[in-house]
């Protein structure tokens, strides 16, 4: 598949509201927790996780690397962030974008200045289904070169100027050529999450720019992440 963006995956902390500098909860009183101030910081921590999630992989590296360093992992990134605000562990690994809506929306959470790691952020198929691969991907490159991808990414997390002036619209087009069915997690604000009992998001309007282009209606199914590969692997999703 051809790749959207660049993702950055942040480490996202408790922080001391009288301090300046970026600390772990032993700031808040929790004297036995591990200050976590840069990537180094890490090891002999307790860090937290989505399952399944890319930076699931990217921190199990750290459970055998000898300094004790435990990784706990959970079914949403809200419960990895809740239990950073109780204290049970000392950051949590999340991408930029949902570390950014947990931090407005949490008092006392910060994210650290350092970059854990970029990814490059693509959608998935089944192995072997050329056909719908390759028009997807044909979709993909017309609606980045006409600007609808950027405008979509606007929408949602582009200067102050831009934000929520360019919602994407669901286009009147005849849909007979079939439902293509989107896999997602819908835990990841600005990317996919519920508002209005819809799942909505950067990558549900681009995908829905898709259907449109591939005059197919889109049903989008909300499942655990690391479910979804074996959901696209089994057909149960397209994408």
């Amino acid at each position: 598949m051809k790749s959207i963006k660049k993702k950055p995956i942040m480490i996202l902390l408790m922080a001391a509201l009288m301090a300046t500098f970026i600390v772990s909860l032993c700031a808040c009183g929790k004297s036995d927790s591990k200050k976590v101030a840069c990537v180094d910081d890490l090891e002999g921590s307790k860090i937290g996780v989505q399952l399944g999630t890319t930076g699931d992989i990217y921190v199990s590296d750290y459970e055998n690397d000898g300094s004790g360093t435990k990784v706990e992992r959970y079914n949403k990134g809200a419960d990895a962030v809740q239990a950073l605000k109780v204290g049970k562990i000392d950051c949590v690994v999340i991408d930029e974008q949902p570390a950014l809506a947990f931090v407005k929306e949490n008092k006392g959470l910060k994210i650290l200045d350092e970059e854990f790691t970029n990814e490059d952020y693509a959608f998935c198929l089944k192995k072997g289904n050329t056909e719908l691969r390759d028009k997807v991907n044909t979709a993909l490159e017309k609606l980045q070169q006409d600007g609808t991808v950027q405008s979509i990414i606007d929408n949602y997390i582009g200067s102050e100027d831009q934000v929520g002036k360019t919602p994407y619209v669901k286009k009147d087009i005849d849909r007979s050529n079939g439902t293509l069915k989107v896999g997602t997690n819908a835990e990841f604000p600005p990317y996919e999450y519920y508002e209005d009992n819809k799942v909505t998001g950067i990558d549900m309007d681009i995908m829905q720019a898709i259907a449109d282009e591939l005059g197919m209606d889109m049903q989008v199914e909300d499942m655990q992440f690391d479910a979804i590969i074996a959901a696209v692997s089994s057909g149960k999703v397209d994408v």
